[in-house]
């Protein structure tokens, strides 16, 4: 009776990896992504620490108190670039989530992608996702500011130019938010006769509001530290009051520091260190509020 010849057994997926991983090539580059990691985490450890140490000594409630002066900058503040702050970031909301939201619903729930028309829209909101701030401004100046709309460089086009800018990332999170609810909740929705309008209000969208709140506070993160739009469309650099209004004239915390950091003098130095850590506190803090929207409210399907 013969022995059936035994054939050699293929080394395992597991031990392929790890050879993989052992190789000198691997090995390389493993170390040189490690080297530009640290390298990344130094040069921001650097500019945090440098803006704490210039910063705090000028962080305080008469930040927010005082108007900014070329006369006395020892006593002066950003007040009116922080409400102006609040004022664009309030009008880039209320024109860029609504418009965002609704192409979104649009074209996820509503819209052939068989149709050419429907994903060319979808091929452009793509491209727009990515190109430079300053584009955005030139439009607003082109159209908002100057043109067919003629309000001048007033909060308004300042707003204008920040919601064309961060509405194209809301309208693809917002998306993914959408995809991200089972179809089994849609088809059951309307199988109990329910409209397509009514299963997506009553059911699609109270599903997905974690993932679309987290995608639009960071969208507006991103606009609320926007200068060059801002400073083509007319956001001053120097205003001493605050704005009243959506066709009053402004400036924000990205201008004005923009404006402090060349100035002369260690006192318009510190200033501009105090008015970027406030902006740092009031990113983070909209960050902190996205990731716990996001954990609040997430759903495991």
């Amino acid at each position: 009776m013969s022995t059936a010849t035994r054939l050699p057994v293929p080394p395992s997926e597991r031990s392929l990896t790890d050879a993989r991983r052992s190789s000198p090539a691997s090995a390389l580059f493993a170390l040189v992504l490690w080297a530009c990691l640290a390298i990344a985490v130094v040069f921001l450890f650097f500019l945090l620490f440098t803006i704490l140490r210039d910063g705090l000594a000028r962080f305080g409630p008469e930040l927010i108190t005082a108007q900014p002066s070329k006369i006395t900058p020892e006593t002066a503040g950003v007040e009116s670039a922080f409400y102006g702050t609040l004022w664009v970031m309030g009008v880039t909301a209320a024109l860029a989530l609504p418009l965002g939201i609704a192409a979104a619903i649009y074209l996820e729930e509503y819209a052939d992608p068989r149709r050419w028309w429907n994903r060319l829209i979808e091929l452009n909101i793509q491209n727009l996702a990515a190109v430079p701030a300053v584009i955005y401004g030139i439009l607003a100046l082109a159209f908002v500011v100057r043109g067919p709309v003629s309000i001048g460089a007033v909060l308004l086009a300042g707003g204008i130019a920040l919601a064309l800018l961060i509405l194209p990332v809301i309208i693809i999170t917002t998306r993914e938010a959408l995809r991200s609810v089972p179809r089994e909740i849609r088809d059951g929705s309307l199988a109990l006769g329910a409209t397509q309008w009514q299963t997506t209000w009553k059911q699609v969208l109270p599903s997905a509001v974690p993932g679309i709140a987290t995608g639009s506070i960071l969208a507006l993160s991103r606009a609320i530290g926007e200068a060059a739009p801002l400073i083509l469309v007319g956001a001053t650099t120097f205003v001493t009051f605050n704005p009243d209004g959506v066709l009053s004239r402004y400036t924000t915390m990205p201008v004005q520091i923009y404006n402090l950091i060349p100035q002369p003098g260690v006192a318009f130095r510190d200033l501009a260190y105090a008015a970027i850590l406030l902006l740092i506190i009031m990113l983070l803090a909209m960050n902190a509020v996205a990731i716990w929207l996001r954990n609040r409210y997430r759903r495991n399907w």
